[in-house]
């Protein structure tokens, strides 16, 4: 069920609980598809989720990437082969599913139930159990603020 509205110029918004088949395919929200028709990617993304983003923004990450020094700096090298040894090209289908290879599913827990979470320029596959977990701090205004701090928000 959507908590928010239609991405918005490639913005996607909202929270929504779906399934994956047996087969490894999500149906991905309605509101989603028409800026996820075509390539898009999928990744283990941050925060222990996988993301998927619309080639425009996949391309946009993949020369932020390519721009970080990998030579003298471990930290950008793990980033840069932790999205890349991990993305898959996908497409929607024609009745608006994407496959979610099997070890991405594995790597973030990933059973039937999915949280879908628009996140600006990318959606995010929570398991529920970490999604839960991961949101329960938004809940505490002390610790969201807490969280804020530094933001310049």
């Amino acid at each position: 069920m959507a908590q928010s509205g239609e991405p918005d110029d490639g913005v996607f918004t909202g929270e929504y609980r779906h399934t994956i088949d047996a087969k490894g395919r999500l149906a991905v929200p309605a509101r989603f598809r028409s800026e996820l028709a075509g390539e898009s990617h999928i990744c283990r993304w941050i925060d222990g989720c996988l993301a998927i983003f619309p080639k425009a923004a996949w391309d946009q990450l993949a020369g932020q990437i390519s721009g970080l020094s990998r030579v003298g700096d471990a930290r950008a090298r793990e980033f840069a082969r932790s999205v890349f040894a991990s993305a898959f090209p996908v497409e929607l289908d024609g009745q608006g599913r994407v496959l979610v290879p099997s070890n991405l599913r594995a790597m973030v827990g990933l059973d039937s139930e999915t949280v879908v979470v628009g996140l600006n320029d990318h959606v995010e596959l929570w398991s529920p159990e970490r999604w839960t977990a991961y949101s329960a701090a938004m809940n505490e205004p002390e610790e969201f603020a807490a969280r804020l701090t530094g933001l310049e928000i």
